[in-house]
């Protein structure tokens, strides 16, 4: 596995360093403050680069496995324990550590961290369709229920789940109809709610937020909400009944008997 770091970190401060790997076990911690006047922090770039280990640091809580643990000063850093053997690592360009990212080697997108009083300089590394190495971007400025995501530089195109379109202030796919200053709902879904529902109808049952068919579909339902379509999937291998407008097992709607759950 190899490992890229940039130039050596500054040795952090006796006071930081008794804050190092706060989120690791006391005992940890306490074999950390044992060793404040020795610890020396290496960060190499080798030729295969791979990350020297910290020398005369504190052992790993664990002997087997592998743990990461924040650096106390650098949110782009981090410390990790692969089978008892400490090193100090840095995340890939766009990412930062928090200790709950699984992006890439335990590092989460910068815009989901909250690096608190640690530092990180952001500078991007770019390429076509990518402004970081590794990032989740629109697919081009207008509504698209497709997104790009970026790994080591490579823009990769996913789709969002039917019914569904990019937003780029969440990073997701969302309801288009929460979109509307570039996106338009019915477009999207593929249906215009009616303006008027019969009172009388299977529909009006599920007001405010009537419920419609698709014809020929069998695993979405549109509801309208606020006067917006949304695509709802039945999901876990059901389907639409239209006679009552609620997913049921395919065995029980003759018009959907060929459908097959998915495995």
């Amino acid at each position: 596995r190899k490992v890229t770091c940039l130039p050596i970190q500054p040795t952090p401060s006796s006071d930081s360093l008794r804050n190092l790997l706060p989120h690791g076990p006391p005992a940890f911690q306490s074999s950390a403050n044992m060793y404040l006047g020795s610890l020396v922090f290496i960060a190499v770039s080798l030729r295969l680069g791979a990350a020297l280990p910290v020398l005369d640091g504190p052992g790993c809580p664990e002997q087997h496995g592998e743990q990461a643990y924040a650096h106390p000063e650098a949110c782009d850093h981090f410390f990790l324990c692969t089978n008892g053997t400490l090193t100090l690592e840095q995340c890939e360009n766009g990412l930062l550590f928090d200790g709950k990212g699984a992006v890439h080697n335990h590092c989460n997108y910068h815009w989901a961290v909250d690096c608190g009083p640690r530092k990180a300089v952001l500078v991007p590394v770019s390429s076509p369709g990518c402004e970081y190495k590794y990032g989740i971007y629109p697919e081009g400025p207008h509504c698209s229920s497709n997104y790009v995501k970026c790994a080591d530089g490579y823009p990769y195109l996913n789709h969002c789940e039917p019914g569904l379109a990019y937003d780029e202030k969440t990073h997701s796919c969302n309801w288009p109809d929460l979109l509307l200053d570039h996106c338009n709902p019915e477009e999207v879904v593929g249906f215009k709610c009616p303006d008027k529902v019969d009172p009388h109808s299977i529909s009006a049952k599920f007001a405010p937020y009537p419920r419609f068919a698709i014809p020929g579909n069998c695993e979405h339902l549109v509801t309208c909400v606020n006067g917006f379509p949304r695509l709802i999937a039945c999901g876990e291998g059901k389907v639409l009944d239209e006679s009552t407008l609620t997913c049921e097992e395919p065995e029980h709607v003759p018009s959907c008997g060929h459908f097959k759950k998915r495995k």
